[in-house]
C-alpha cells in the first residue's frame, strides 16, 4: 500500500467517524438544572421576591409613586445584574416586567393593595391553563419533557408516563391555584403586608415542591422511554 492509498484510509475512517458522531443523538442536558433553569433557579426566586418586599417595606413611609419607583428600580437593577452573570433572557427580564406591570396598575388605581392584583390574577390564568392541557390529554410537563428531547418520543402513548405527568401537571396546578387563594384572600383582608408575606411565602418554597414532582415526573419519563445514548426506547419499568 502506498502513501496515498494509506491516506485516503485514514481520511475515510475519520469521516465515518464523524458521520457517526454527527448521527447519534445527543443525550439531554441534566432535567433537573433545565427545570431550575427555566425558572431562574432558587436565586432567581429570591431576586423576584425582593422588589415586592421593597415596596412592602417602604409604601407605610413614603408616597405610593416613590414605593412604586423604588420596586421598578430594584427589579431593573436585579434583571440587568442577572443578565450580566449571563442567565437566560426570559427569566432575567419576567422579574421587571411584572413589576412594572403590577407598580401600573398600582399607580392607575391608587391603591397599595393592587400592587399585587398582576401576580394574584396571573396565577389564577395559568392555574386554568395547566388544569386545561391535562383535560385535553396533553399535560404540559410531558410537552415541555418532550420538547427537550427533540420531540420524538410518543409519550402520550405510553399510559405510565402520561399518568406521571397529569400528576406533575396537577401539582403545578394546585401550587397556583393555591397562591392565588392565600393571597386574594390577604387583598380582600385589605393587608399590604400579609400580600408580601403571602406573596413570598406561597413563591419560593411552593414552586420548590413544583420543582421537585416534575422533577420526578422527567426522570420517570426518560427512564421508560429514552435509551442510554438519547434514541428512542421501548418503555421499560
Amino acid at each position: 500500500m502506498n502513501f496515498h492509498e494509506r491516506e485516503r484510509d485514514i481520511t475515510d475512517q475519520t469521516r465515518v467517524t464523524d458521520t457517526d458522531h454527527t448521527d447519534r443523538p445527543v443525550p439531554p442536558a441534566d432535567l433537573k438544572q433545565e427545570v431550575l433553569k427555566g425558572l431562574g433557579g432558587p436565586s432567581g426566586m429570591v431576586y423576584s421576591a425582593l422588589p415586592v418586599v421593597v415596596f412592602a417595606a417602604t409604601v407605610p413611609f413614603t408616597a405610593l409613586t416613590v414605593a412604586i419607583s423604588a420596586a421598578i428600580a430594584l427589579a431593573l437593577a436585579l434583571g440587568a445584574y442577572r443578565l450580566w452573570r449571563g442567565e437566560r433572557l426570559m427569566p432575567a427580564l419576567g422579574g421587571v416586567i411584572a413589576v412594572a406591570a403590577a407598580g401600573g396598575i398600582a399607580a392607575s388605581t391608587g391603591s397599595a393593595n393592587d400592587f399585587f392584583l398582576f401576580g394574584i390574577w396571573s396565577s389564577l390564568v395559568l392555574a386554568l391553563l395547566t388544569l386545561g392541557t391535562v383535560l385535553t390529554r396533553r399535560p404540559v410537563t410531558g410537552l415541555i419533557w418532550n420538547l427537550l428531547h427533540g420531540n420524538t418520543h410518543p409519550w402520550r402513548q405510553d399510559r405510565p408516563s402520561l399518568r406521571v405527568h397529569d400528576l406533575a401537571t396537577l401539582v403545578v396546578t394546585a401550587v397556583l391555584a393555591a397562591r392565588f387563594v392565600v393571597r386574594q384572600w390577604m387583598y380582600l383582608a385589605d393587608s399590604t403586608t400579609g400580600l408580601a408575606v403571602a406573596d413570598t411565602v406561597t413563591g419560593f418554597p411552593l414552586t420548590m415542591v413544583a420543582v421537585l414532582v416534575i422533577v420526578w415526573a422527567f426522570r420517570r419519563t426518560t427512564k421508560r422511554l429514552v435509551a442510554p445514548d438519547g434514541s428512542a426506547a421501548d418503555p421499560r419499568g
